[in-house]
């Protein structure tokens, strides 16, 4: 005897049969998540690149050498630098509890003037530093970052074999991701319950938003990191390389900036007697600054990604808290999808779920 049940159960025991298989797919996938989503980040910024090959070669070739750039332009420059870091990063470290006992700030500022100026002008509002509350706050600050980055570099470092397996195992995805990107987003597209305007609109702000990271902040970042390092090497000061970093990382912050390390660094040469040092810093901090935030980033990124500047900074902090390093990655992503998935509702559903006045 044939027995069929009705169409509404047969419906729901497929869904709970697919909601199952999802769970158990992301299950199985979990322990490579991370490099799943730096692939796919990765790819949308270099999808340029490939389809120019593509133009006059095979696509599996053409990926192919978009990922040998790939290779050269993120593996070796990162596997160089990841040991200076760590070695810089734990000397910074060492520097910096030292500096919490010997208070070496502390008796700069006493000798000097400009300590006593700037408490003239706090008075004002009723606000007093000492030199044992400035000395602990900088020292603390970089014993804490310089703590930060060198547990990030160790981690890399200790763990090579994993590090090496887990960007070729990446560069493995992007080759494929490149060739099949259409069929995969195609395949998204007919899988997902929504209609087809709203997954083409998350799809290109995930693509947007990936630009942006990558392209405006990424280079933007590794511009600024670069000449404060130097500069920083040029004027004598300690842990360059460390500081650059810092700087580089810094500058994904759209309220702080590098000015939380450059003008702290001023006002230590201020304290040390050096004038001049100290009023270049604050002027080159102002014009690298300006130059990249006002011209830099808008002519490269241009106005695809509209994130208010708070949450995009409590984004990046929140990402690098949960996620550490990749947070910087992670945490705008995750607003995005927020964001977007927002306007869609606001756009399509809110009046279904609300009653009409």
């Amino acid at each position: 005897m044939n027995h069929q049940g009705s169409p509404n159960m047969i419906l729901w025991f497929f869904l709970a049969v697919f909601i199952l298989s999802c769970i158990l797919m992301g299950w199985l996938l979990w322990p490579f998540v991370s490099v799943i989503i730096l692939a796919i980040v990765v790819t949308a910024v270099f999808t340029p690149v490939y389809k120019r090959l593509n133009r006059r070669l095979k696509p599996a070739l053409a990926s192919l050498l978009t990922c040998v750039l790939i290779f050269f332009v993120l593996f070796l420059p990162l596997s160089f630098l990841v040991g200076i870091l760590a070695n810089e990063a734990w000397e910074l470290y060492l520097t910096a509890r030292g500096a919490l006992q010997s208070k070496p700030i502390m008796e700069l500022l006493e000798k000097s003037d400009i300590f006593d100026k700037i408490n003239i002008f706090l008075a004002r509002f009723n606000i007093e530093i000492t030199g044992e509350q400035l000395n602990r706050a900088i020292a603390e600050f970089g014993r804490v970052v310089a703590l930060f980055l060198y547990e990030q570099a160790r981690s890399i470092t200790t763990n090579v074999i994993k590090f090496i397996v887990n960007f070729f195992f990446m560069l493995l995805i992007i080759f494929y991701l490149l060739i099949d990107s259409p069929r995969l987003m195609s395949f998204i597209v007919k899988i997902s319950p929504l209609p087809e305007d709203q997954d083409q609109i998350l799809i290109q702000k995930f693509k947007d938003i990936a630009t942006a990271i990558l392209l405006g902040n990424g280079l933007g970042g590794l511009i600024q990191g670069t000449l404060g390092g130097i500069v920083f090497a040029l004027f004598g000061l300690k842990s360059p390389f460390v500081w650059g970093v810092i700087m580089g990382l810094l500058a994904f912050l759209p309220i702080v900036g590098i000015g939380a390390v450059f003008v702290p660094a001023a006002i230590l040469l201020f304290s040390q007697g050096r004038i001049g040092a100290g009023i270049f810093f604050l002027v080159f901090y102002i014009i690298l600054s300006s130059a990249i935030e006002y011209l830099f980033k808008p002519k490269l990124v241009g106005q695809r990604v509209r994130m208010h500047t708070l949450l995009v900074f409590l984004s990046i902090i929140g990402g690098l808290k949960l996620f550490g390093i990749l947070g910087i990655i992670y945490g705008p992503l995750v607003v995005t999808a927020f964001l977007t998935l927002a306007e869609i509702y606001l756009a399509s559903y809110q009046q279904l779920i609300e009653p009409s006045n």
